[in-house]
């Protein structure tokens, strides 16, 4: 499919902004886009249905330079309102953003950069600053802290099932993405994350900017913090599917696994992963207390006990601050190796 669409002369970057009723952040969103250093771009605002004055706004900005491009449509959803955005697009790269974000100067400028040198590369994100309270939203910065380490390709890859690896409106992708294997999906789950999710299953390489190109502000408002799909059951059922997906095409042993973590919030989590034909054999565990029961059919061994590596692949479904780095510790002295032997899901 061309990508000039409509354009006689396509612009280089095409910002694709979802907005409902973003009234209050949205100016100091379009002003940092528009004082960005790299000048070829187009903002495909796409007002939400929004109830306040979020398209006055929108029309203003849009009166007062011409690269603001509003698109005004019925609320269906912020999956809805991105895929408009995309179809409305015409620039070869795909910028997206939040109306309550901040881009900083060189984000536009460094994300080309990078795409432009690096072929291979379908989508990349970059490191960002929280704007949040850190005392107040203590969970949401360490959060923000461990993407942040994410950098490399072999480290997105290897993490996707732990959290998504990326600040989503960080993200600069190549617009033949969303051609090649479509746009958001709308249902009970993060729309960001299965896209990702998708995208890394279909073998799209994925890296970072090694620098803050976005200040990931955490409002109230924010869904992550009111919509139920973003709720840790809603991304572990969509991180199930893909992982399953996963398993089947890396796992020596498939479809049978043992799990790390006994307790019951592991066990729930894990078990999603039957529906997807994957067969948990066993829990290891350090809680003597668990040691020894057995849990629906499956026992509960000490994890003194894991076979050695390539005998059984194992999950990691311990997700307390501190855990996960002591399994991952103790995995690596017995030679198990991650992504080939195990991964940490949780």
């Amino acid at each position: 499919m061309p990508l000039q669409g409509q354009y006689a002369h396509a612009p280089t970057v095409s910002v694709t902004l979802p907005c409902f009723n973003a009234e209050a952040t949205l100016p100091a969103c379009l002003d940092s886009l528009l004082a960005q250093t790299w000048r070829d771009f187009e903002i495909v605002a796409v007002d939400d249905g929004s109830t306040d004055r979020t398209g006055e706004v929108l029309r203003e900005y849009a009166r007062r330079d011409g690269r603001v491009r509003p698109v005004f449509a019925a609320h269906g959803g912020v999956a809805a309102a991105a895929n408009l955005a995309l179809e409305k697009a015409g620039g070869r790269y795909v910028a997206r953003m939040d109306a309550d974000d901040l881009a900083l100067p060189e984000r536009l400028a460094s994300q080309v950069g990078w795409l432009e040198t690096r072929p291979k590369v379908g989508l990349v994100g970059s490191r960002v600053r929280f704007g949040g309270d850190r005392k107040a939203a203590r969970g949401y910065a360490l959060y923000v802290d461990w993407t942040n380490r994410q950098m490399t390709s072999e480290a997105i890859a290897l993490n996707r099932f732990v959290e998504s690896p990326f600040a989503f409106p960080s993200v600069m992708f190549r617009r033949e993405l969303y051609f090649e294997h479509g746009g958001f999906r709308s249902g009970d789950f993060p729309e960001d994350y299965e896209f990702l999710l998708r995208l890394l299953d279909r073998g799209v390489v994925m890296e970072k900017v090694d620098a803050e190109l976005l200040i990931w502000n955490d409002p109230p408002t924010r869904l992550t913090r009111n919509d139920p799909r973003y709720d840790p059951k809603a991304f572990y059922r969509v991180k199930a599917r893909y992982l399953g997906r996963w398993l089947a095409a890396n796992n020596r042993r498939h479809p049978a696994v043992g799990v790390i973590g006994a307790g019951r919030p592991s066990r729930k989590r894990s078990e999603m992963l039957v529906d997807h034909n994957i067969e948990i054999v066993e829990y290891y565990d350090l809680d003597p207390k668990k040691i020894g029961q057995v849990v629906s059919g499956r026992p509960v061994l000490d994890r003194e006990l894991v076979p050695p590596p390539g005998q059984r692949f194992l999950l990691s479904y311990v997700a307390s601050r501190g855990a996960r780095e002591d399994i991952a510790a103790f995995l690596r002295s017995r030679g198990y190796v991650a992504g080939r032997d195990w991964l940490a899901v949780a």
